[in-house]
């Protein structure tokens, strides 16, 4: 149960190297205590951390992380340090590289063309390798001492006992053994595939970093929305401040052209508004007096001033981010497989390699440079990288690609989930209308003047939160009523409000509510209630304890695409429903129009969980699609709950994927979407296994006694290295999708 000292946050991690390196950090964390949960994502260096604040703090978990050879960042960057931190990083990535190329180049060209033609080779090889060994290479060795100290291991310990091996064996033989004395001239030296490797992982890690950062390019772009500068009024005065210094209730100034930089309401001008960042939605949106705006949209055409509503993390913007952060920090099911694997993959290759070498020399009797060799390859073809990039790099561009088109999904989870159901239940108003409902008939059921009336019904419908309300309270806000003041009101789920006026109870609902409430019909009354849902009507009827007032016909238009999306749902196998609270004619009509065939009306809120129970009994997965606060119950009990940006915070809270267009033709990209995630993630998984399945054993030197075939340690390395770049390169097709 979370409490107030129950925090989750998302924090960078600094220096990891492959997926043993994530996996070593996140057993780390966990076994701390007052840390609930740690999910460390190697792909786009973070952690997601749940711990308790009063059993432990960030600056003690800081120093266990940073203790084994990382960095946790616990002060949040802004985009612009993160951006020149990776700059950086790069930058000293690629002059290791480049040293090593240097000096790697005369190297391998002394062993493989010039081989012993000079006394002096082995010498001169050796200061060549030294800037590769102690400056390109140093941080596999300093990474490996530190892991070592805390009885782990990770990629870094692979390449710095196998290019640490190659190179000292090499020095022996060049210093103390008869080659040195020219009395055994044929003793082999490695330098050339110690440096060689190094650099091919060098190289491969350089590639890597660019792809990963095009991997997390929709995030940075999500980022970049927000200025870091706008101009407030106060006091009647134009000032210039940064962002972060905005309050709330501050009058914003914003300009053609430029970004808006909180959640706020129009108070001034008229506009229209790009939204497509937040929402995938290309057409711009016209702004009026009252409208809503939304951080990192941009003011296309006119002047605003709007009034902060929601500023810094509070804004939808600050949100998305957040969600789309904690979902590709997420796991699905299908990479516990791989996360097991890479828990034990450093030491399980290094047993191979110890094992192949003590079976080469003492059983094969092979030379000791034979089964060095043998040894070294092992070590270096093996790849946890590739098991390690395999789901969050595809995780990272798949739900980036899907925040840019207004779908965020709320964890890998959810996400594995999607692309399985195969019944999805729709609420109807918000849902597959418009949600905007036109009042366009009122009956009265007395001839004098209506106007007390009106403002009871008004003050009534003022306090309730549903659609059909609201359109009455806009129909009569034109209108001067008299202050009506309504005492013990009360919300019924699912049928409508009462509240007491001047001694005499009122209701406003549904036809259950009039019912349950023992008011009369008269034969007259139950035809024009038949006669109007029958025309697609949506009813509120308004009574007083004894006696009906008058009958309220709203229309809610059906949104744009609703048919075709269905029609596309039924084509690839998924059967749809509707679930309505609204009388069982007018959810048919709407229904028959939508082409579902499915309906269930007149439900309550408690009645719709208990509708997705029975569906689930019949069919595998689940989909609940819905907006308000009456659907939570419902989104939560589906096997997953896809909520519409446009209703309830507490509807999106319950659902695991949210339509931030409101748009329910975003739901077959969003299953297409998450089949292809999935798709590409066991692509990448297969190939990742297959790999280290194949290439190990190989290297160990299985086909040598057959074929005579034998991996050379410098082709492992590439190998290895271009493992990972394939990895992250396929997932990068996902930004095609």
């Amino acid at each position: 149960m979370p409490t107030e000292h129950h925090l989750k946050v998302n924090l960078e991690v600094g220096k990891m190297t492959c997926a043993a390196c994530a996996a070593s950090i996140e057993s780390m964390l966990k076994s701390q205590q007052g840390v609930a949960d740690a999910m460390v994502n190697y792909a786009n260096r973070s952690v997601l951390l749940e711990y308790d604040s009063k059993l432990t703090s960030l600056t003690k978990l800081k120093s266990i992380v940073d203790s084994i050879g990382y960095e946790l960042y616990i002060e949040e960057q802004t985009q612009a340090e993160r951006e020149a931190s990776e700059k950086n990083n790069l930058k000293i990535l690629k002059r290791k590289l480049l040293i090593a190329v240097i000096f790697s180049l005369p190297v391998f060209v002394l062993s493989m063309f010039f081989h012993h033609r000079f006394a002096t080779e082995n010498i001169i090889m050796f200061l060549l390798s030294l800037p590769v060994i102690f400056y390109s290479g140093s941080g596999f060795y300093t990474t490996a001492f530190r892991q070592l100290k805390h009885g782990m291991a990770n990629m870094d310990t692979l390449v710095a006992m196998g290019t640490g091996t190659a190179f000292v064996y090499s020095v022996f033989n060049t210093f103390l053994s008869d080659i040195a004395t020219n009395a055994n001239p044929d003793v082999n030296v490695y330098f050339e595939s110690a440096v060689v490797i190094i650099t091919l992982i060098l190289l491969g890690r350089f590639l890597e970093e660019r792809a990963k950062s095009r991997a997390s390019s929709a995030i940075r772009k999500l980022m970049e929305l927000q200025p870091k500068e706008i101009r407030v009024i106060r006091n009647n005065t134009e000032l210039s401040i940064a962002t972060k210094d905005v309050l709330i209730s501050d009058i914003i100034l914003i300009k053609p052209g430029e970004k808006i930089p909180v959640d706020g309401i129009v108070n001034e001008g008229e506009s229209a508004v790009d939204e497509s960042m937040i929402s995938g939605e290309a057409m711009p949106v016209e702004k009026k007096i009252n409208a809503k705006v939304y951080a990192g949209c941009i003011n296309l055409n006119g002047s605003l001033k709007i009034t902060a509503r929601k500023i810094g993390k509070e804004t939808m913007l600050a949100q998305i981010i957040r969600l789309v952060q904690e979902a590709q920090a997420s796991k699905p099911p299908v990479q516990k497989l791989a996360d097991k694997i890479s828990s034990v993959f450093v030491p399980v290759v290094i047993l191979i390699a110890l094992s192949a070498f003590a079976y080469w020399y003492f059983i094969a009797a092979a030379t000791p440079a034979f089964s060095i060799s043998i040894s070294i390859a092992v070590l270096i073809i093996a790849c946890p990288c590739a098991l390690g990039l395999a789901t969050p790099t595809a995780l990272m561009v798949g739900m980036g690609n899907a925040a840019e088109k207004g779908i965020l999904i709320k964890n890998a989870e959810q996400l594995e989930i999607l692309h399985k159901i195969n019944a999805i239940v729709f609420d109807k108003t918000g849902t597959i209308t418009i949600g905007k409902p036109q009042l366009n008939n009122i009956i009265w059921q007395n001839d004098y003047d209506h106007t007390e009336e009106i403002a009871i019904m008004h003050a009534l419908e003022k306090r309730s939160a549903h659609p059909l309300a609201d359109a009455i309270v806009n129909h009569f806000k034109d209108m001067r009523l008299p202050y009506t003041n309504i005492s013990d009101f009360k919300n019924i789920s699912g049928m409508g409000v009462q509240g007491i006026y001047d001694k005499d109870l009122y209701f406003a609902g549904n036809l259950n509510l009039i019912i349950q409430n023992n008011i009369p019909l008269s034969e007259k009354q139950k035809a024009e209630i038949d006669k109007l849902s029958s025309e697609g009507n949506s009813l509120i009827l308004f009574a007083s304890y004894n006696r009906l007032l008058a009958i309220i016909a709203l229309n809610d238009k059906l949104k744009q695409d609703v048919a075709a999306t269905i029609n596309e749902l039924n084509a690839i196998g998924i059967e749809s429903y509707l679930l309505t609270g609204d009388n069982q004619k007018t959810a048919a009509i709407i229904a028959s129009k939508a082409g579902i065939e499915n309906v269930k009306a007149e439900v309550l809120p408690a009645g719709k969980a208990d509708y997705i129970r029975e569906l689930k009994q019949k069919h595998q997965v689940v989909a609940m699609v819905g907006d308000g606060i009456n659907d939570a119950v419902a989104l939560s009990q589906a096997d997953i709950g896809i909520a519409m940006a446009s209703g309830s915070d507490i509807a999106m809270e319950s659902a695991g994927i949210t339509l931030i267009r409101s748009d329910i033709a975003q739901l077959p990209k969003a299953i297409r979407l998450s089949a292809a995630i999935l798709r590409t993630i066991r692509q990448n998984l297969f190939w990742a296994f297959i790999y280290n399945i194949i290439s190990i054993p190989v290297a160990a030197g299985v086909l040598y006694a057959s074929s005579g075939f034998l991996l050379n340690p410098m082709i492992a390395a590439a190998a290895m290295a271009f493992s990972s770049v394939s990895v992250v390169s396929n997932s990068l097709r996902l930004k095609r999708k």
